[in-house]
């Protein structure tokens, strides 16, 4: 599967776990409450070497640019900073975020296809959350 298999507008479908993953991140409650009942629609791109990441929902948008194996600072939805990347590993786009200040927990962001659903595997201090997004007609 390439990666331009990702491409597309993408809705939340399914949640599994995310309140607890975004609580094991350090994400305040009131964030965490907001964040687990909004459903995000997700827009996928990639123009040359730069791919986007766009969530939009009625509570926040955030967009990502980034490119394969660059290191870069990135500022989470939440407003959390870390340094990032993105690789592309076995048919999946693995984000690894690094924690800059000492009170940030690490976590790994894994995204890909299967049976034409968006899956969003997440894991942050052993805790584990999927998100599913179905593509948008």
């Amino acid at each position: 599967m390439p990666i331009s298999d990702l491409v597309g507008v993408w809705n939340v479908c399914e949640s599994i776990n995310f309140d607890e993953y975004l609580k094991a991140c350090g994400v305040s409650f009131f964030t965490r409450k907001i964040a687990s009942t909004v459903k995000p629609v997700l827009t996928i791109s990639v123009d040359n070497d730069d791919i986007t990441i766009n969530s939009c929902s009625t509570f926040k948008n955030h967009s990502t640019v980034f490119k394969l194996d660059k290191e870069f600072e990135e500022n989470t939805i939440d407003g959390r900073i870390f340094k990032s990347v993105f690789q592309w590993v076995n048919e999946k786009l693995v984000q690894t975020q690094t924690a800059i200040k000492a009170d940030d927990k690490p976590s790994t962001i894994t995204r890909y296809i299967k049976d034409n659903k968006l899956y969003i595997d997440m894991e942050c201090s052993g805790v584990k959350s999927t998100r599913t997004y179905t593509k948008a007609d």
